[in-house]
Parts: structure tokens; sequence; C-alpha cells
């Protein structure tokens, strides 16, 4: 077994764990680290995949400013656990069995495949890297982006001027 593949295993395992425990957790904050923690894993993938813009852009966007923005709602919110609901025994039991379902579904499409046979394998490939991404984005692709830059800096011209008092 292969150095890749043991990365492959354990940040899977690690990804599967915490998300389990964002399912698992009482407390919302916790959860929320929890979430925390598979999105780190999955950047641990993407590395593997050789996508290293991915990896980080996912660490930056998810990880950080979604994440943080999440733990700063779930604080202000300040949920009590008294003040939830009780749900019924049928509820619960519905949930579990549609979960396990949709888990039987997910191993059946992905047992036949030819692609799980063929965990994370760090190839010596070009693919994913930045370099090639700024070069199809400059490239290939500059007349769309700068097209998008100026709807951008439109749309940020027009919030300012609605948001701006009369």
């Amino acid at each position: 077994m292969s150095v890749t593949q043991i990365l492959f295993w354990f940040l899977s395992l690690l990804a599967v764990g915490a998300a389990i425990g964002v399912i698992a957790s009482r407390n919302p904050v916790y959860s929320v680290l929890w979430l925390i923690v598979v999105f780190f894993a999955i950047s641990g993938h993407y590395i593997l995949m050789n996508a290293q813009f991915l990896a980080i852009v996912n660490i930056i966007v998810y990880a950080g400013a979604i994440m943080v923005l999440f733990l700063f709602v779930i604080m202000l919110m300040n949920l009590n656990a008294e003040a939830e609901p009780a749900k019924h025994l049928y509820l619960k039991m519905a949930g579990l069995i549609s979960g396990l379902c949709l888990l039987i579904v997910f191993v059946a499409a992905l047992s036949g495949s030819a692609e799980a046979k063929n965990v994370g394998q760090l190839g010596g490939s070009n693919i994913g890297l930045i370099k090639n991404l700024g070069r199809a984005l400059f490239n290939d692709y500059v007349i769309p982006f700068e097209i998008s830059s100026v709807l951008f800096l439109s749309a940020i011209v027009g919030a300012v001027v609605i948001g701006k008092k009369e």
C-alpha cells in the first residue's frame, strides 16, 4: 500500500467521521466545527488529485468565510435546547430508514464503477496546476473573463447607487 493510498483512506475516514459528527452533535457550534474538518479533508482529497487551486479555494472560501459566517449567525441566534420542539419516534425512524436507503443506493452505484477501484493516484501530470489554469484563462477565455469583470464592476456600482441615501 502506497503513501497516497494511506492518505486517501485516512482523509476519507476523517471526512466520513467528521460528517457523522456534524449530524450527531447536539450543539450547533460543534456541528459547524465538524463541518470545517470535513472541508479540510475534502481539500486534502483535492491535493491528492493534483488540484491545488481547488484545495486552496475550498479552504479560503468554505472553511474560512462561509463557516465563520455560519458560526456568527448561530452564536447570534442564541439557540436554546428547551425551545426546540420534541421530535416523534416515527419521524426519527423515517429519517433513519431513508438515510439507510440512500446509503444503499450510493454503495450500489459506486460498486460497479471503474473509477471506484482507482483510489487517489497522484499522477505526474500538470492537470489542475494554477499555471495551466491561468494560461487557459488568459489565453483562451480572456474576452469572457474581461466581460465578467465589467459585469461585476457594474453590479458594485449599482449596489452603491441603490444603497446610497438621498
